[in-house]
């Protein structure tokens, strides 16, 4: 059985004003009890599991998982490799705040096995990182970048948030700029979603908020494509892109719909068993999460069953985040009917409609299609 694992930690210095992840500015949790029930969870999930596991990546991700000291991501790792069988030549993801990671620490992860760095940049500009709540400058930024380098990372990944209050495509520009003259290996360029019970929505209630128009956020986007196109980027997921090979092998998992397990509180996880999959998710709390941990009990929450139906549209919407889209064939073995019997009106209007478009036997979003994404993803749910 071949899946991949996600590790989650809660918990940050200060909750950004955008963030709805799960995430916790205060805890009085010692980090080194939580990754104690993290172990813990592990050895029950996989006493649960039909057959041996073997993993192909490992993420850890949050909230700031690089608050954690190396010596605590070490006995992660060292457990996901026992209890999992964490290939040799794994992807281990480490997410990390600027503000958070010196030389010293950064040099530490990569000696115990980190072999991947998710840097959350989000902004070049002062301006920008205090607008959204960050805890770092753009000093911290560079100086974490290069310090990763130094230490002998040779895949390095950051995150950009666009179409940001005040924010013009002449801004933008600036800030890809920047980025592509650091190339990293690998950028994620996200357009800003204002999430229910966040500041950020309480202030766009009240006024508080001036973000880009519709035109000119989809003119940043169709920007951050095409500079990053030129610069030798390959534009592979909606908001991901890579120069080659450096693909986030982690996330296409979840993209292709493949196996993966969520330790921590929050965490999520998906088994393509029984036939049509099931999905379910731990506790927010960690204090809850961690009380099931300590009776014994693989915590499960909002447990889902899916149907044939269900599973074929989360083949679909899942995949067509995908640039390339996905293959006819593939799907009609995968799942005994073509695209066109499982979704004869949908497919028939988001193609006439110029938001989808069919090419060499594959069904994949159209360049207006990638503007308007999430609705036609919901054709499908």
């Amino acid at each position: 059985m071949r899946t991949t694992l996600y590790i989650h930690f809660p918990f940050c210095i200060r909750k950004c004003l955008y963030c709805d992840f799960n995430s916790l500015a205060v805890s009085e949790i010692p980090r080194k009890e939580y990754v104690s029930a993290l172990l813990r969870e592990m050895e029950l999930r996989r006493d649960t599991l039909p057959a041996e596991v073997t993993a192909s990546t490992l993420y850890l991700g949050g909230g700031t998982p690089s608050l954690l000291e190396p010596a605590l991501v070490a006995r992660i790792i060292e457990a996901t490799g026992r209890l999992f069988a964490l290939e040799p030549d794994a992807e281990i993801t480490l997410e990390a705040n600027p503000g958070t990671v010196t030389r010293i620490n950064l040099a530490a992860y990569r000696s115990i096995g980190v072999n991947r760095l998710s840097l959350g940049i989000q902004s070049f500009s002062d301006t920008m990182l205090r607008r959204l709540g960050r805890i770092h400058t753009v000093r911290d930024a560079t100086d974490a970048y290069k310090a990763a380098r130094d230490v002998g990372f040779s895949n390095i990944g950051i995150d950009l948030i666009h179409s940001l209050p005040g924010q013009n495509r002449e801004m933008w520009r600036i800030e890809l700029d920047r980025a592509v003259a650091y190339r990293p290996e690998h950028i994620s360029a996200y357009g800003l979603t204002i999430e229910a019970g966040t500041p950020f929505h309480a202030m766009e209630q009240k006024g508080e908020l001036t973000l880009p128009g519709e035109e000119e956020a989809a003119v940043i986007f169709e920007q951050t494509s095409e500079v990053l196109l030129n610069a030798g980027y390959e534009h592979y997921e909606i908001s991901n892109f890579a120069l080659p090979s450096f693909r986030s092998r982690h996330n296409q998992i979840y993209w292709k719909r493949a196996d993966y397990l969520g330790f921590g509180a929050g965490a999520h996880s998906f088994l393509s068993y029984p036939p049509f999959g099931r999905r379910w998710k731990n506790p927010d709390k960690p204090e809850i999460y961690m009380q099931a941990i300590a009776k014994g009990v693989a915590p499960e929450e909002e447990l889902s069953i899916l149907t044939e139906r269900e599973a074929f549209s989360e083949k679909l919407f899942l995949g067509l985040r995908m640039l390339e889209g996905i293959d006819g064939d593939m799907f009609r073995q995968e799942c005994g009917v073509t695209l066109e019997e499982a979704f004869p009106s949908a497919l028939t209007k988001l193609l006439s409609d110029d938001l989808l478009e069919r090419r060499h036997g594959r069904i994949r979003l159209s360049r207006r299609g990638l503007l308007l994404a999430n609705q036609v993803f919901a054709r499908f749910v």
